[in-house]
């Protein structure tokens, strides 16, 4: 792999936040292009997104991502500063380069609906195109799928580990950049979370917004109460006071002593934050102070370092506490970082096309996958087979795009948290625990084997 040339022009008007650019590829994606290009090779390619092996800590995937997927595509266009850049780069023929001022998504997609459970080697996305779109698109579709996939089976846990609970998603200060924390907040709402502190998820996304107040606010005035009278003062529709910056037990006492002053002004106080410490022993003991200071109504929010696990364990303690902050540990998917996820290619010019590398081994063919239930409605097997094989159930991959556009307005992200939760629904309890379970039986058809006997025979005798 030859290191790139020393010096590169950059890109004029260079802004470093920018994620919209086609150039937001991988090399290897061009250099293939141009050997298409060369070759006049630019058939009809079908390639298909799919998770190899789901991570030893989860059960299920929640599709996501899509709507994102979508927009890349419909908009899909390199500029002509882009396009200069690469001839300059040296490593393209200008002839090359110039073939892709009129690089357009003109394809397919087939892809299952934001907010629906998969299982490993099940394809959530297929993409119909002349080759070089298709290729040309890998590593960004990968790189949207991905992330929000990850991020909203993360989500999804958290909001079966508390069915009852608020759940804001706090991620954006410790994301992975701002792209990350705003497809974050936006895969944590559609997984189940209520809403989010991120003030630009909530206006682009149309998601709920929650915010409390920093211990700065707090240190900023020369005492608790000053400080919390005054953040009430100026918030007196949402007041829910951080009581923990010194001695929490102290904070709730303050609470109970303002809470007369403010109701005389038609102010309530509507909740407290704890954000250190034991969480399970200090929510006993604020919310017994509370209670005996006339303030059963106030309710208890807790942040800090929290995910699906340590939600569980604070509910199985009994800990009274009714809604929590979750950040770092959801947006980073802390416990099982990464997917093992590929786009690969599955037909090309109407021959099937199979990997066979050791452990990466892929199934030929554009596929379907088709999901049964049993008599209790829970979701009993998947059937991985080809697309051309119709069965007698619900095929999970839907057309969202013919010819570059959307077949339809896409749904709300509202319809699509609807989505997730009742697909959650379908599952077992095994399943939807926190522990292990074996994934249910994804059995692949026949016709599918056959085909990828036929594709290596061929292969060998190529």
């Amino acid at each position: 792999m030859p290191e790139s040339p020393a010096l590169l022009p950059a890109l004029p008007q260079e802004r470093p936040a920018d994620c919209t650019g086609a150039l937001l590829t991988d090399l290897y994606e061009l250099t293939m292009l141009q050997a298409y290009f060369a070759r006049g090779m630019n058939g009809t390619s079908a390639f298909e997104f799919f998770v190899r092996k789901l991570p030893a800590e989860r059960n299920f995937l929640l599709a996501a991502g899509l709507e994102q997927v979508l927009a890349y595509l419909e908009g899909l266009r390199l500029a002509p500063a882009e396009l200069d850049w690469l001839a300059a780069s040296g490593r393209f023929t200008r002839e090359f380069v110039d073939s892709l001022a009129d690089l357009r998504f003109t394809g397919e997609v087939d892809a299952m609906p934001e907010g629906t459970v998969f299982f490993a080697d099940e394809p959530i996305l297929r993409i119909v195109a002349p080759l070089r779109e298709a290729q040309f698109v890998e590593s960004r579709v990968m790189n949207l799928l991905h992330y929000q996939t990850m991020v909203a089976s993360k989500a999804a846990r958290v909001a079966l580990a508390a069915p009852d609970a608020l759940l804001v998603d706090f991620g954006l200060r410790r994301a992975h950049g701002a792209e990350a924390g705003l497809l974050s907040a936006r895969a944590a709402y559609l997984g189940g979370f209520t809403g989010t502190a991120t003030v630009e998820a909530a206006r682009r996304f149309g998601i709920p917004m929650y915010g409390t107040m920093a211990h700065s606010f707090v240190q900023a005035h020369a005492s608790e109460a000053e400080a919390f009278e005054r953040f009430a003062l100026s918030q007196p529709g949402n007041v829910v006071l951080l009581i923990d910056t010194y001695d929490t037990e102290r904070g709730a006492r303050l609470v109970v002593e303002l809470a007369p002053r403010l109701a005389a002004r038609g102010i309530t106080i509507q909740g407290v934050r704890l954000d250190s410490g034991d969480l399970a022993a200090h929510a006993r003991r604020v919310r017994a102070i509370l209670d005996a200071g006339g303030l059963p109504g106030t309710t208890l929010f807790a942040s800090g370092n929290l995910d699906e696990y340590r939600i569980a364990a604070l509910r199985a303690a009994g800990a009274p506490i009714d809604g929590y902050g979750v950040g770092t540990r959801m947006n980073t998917s802390a416990d099982a970082p990464y997917l093992d996820c590929a786009y690969k290619l599955q037909e090309y010019e109407g021959r099937p096309c199979r990997k066979r590398s050791e452990g990466k081994a892929t199934w030929p063919g554009r596929k379907q996958v088709y999901r049964y239930f049993d008599a209790a409605g829970e979701l009993s097997r998947d059937l991985l087979t080809l697309a051309d094989r119709p069965e007698p159930a619900r095929g999970l991959l839907v057309p969202a795009m013919r010819g570059g556009r959307r077949v339809a307005p896409p749904p709300s992200l509202t319809q699509s948290r609807l989505l997730a939760r009742h697909a959650l629904t379908q599952l077992s309890a095994p399943l939807r625990s926190l522990e292990p379970a074996p994934p249910p039986f994804v059995e692949v058809s026949r016709s599918l084997r056959r085909l990828a006997d036929e594709v290596d025979e061929a292969t060998v005798a190529a």
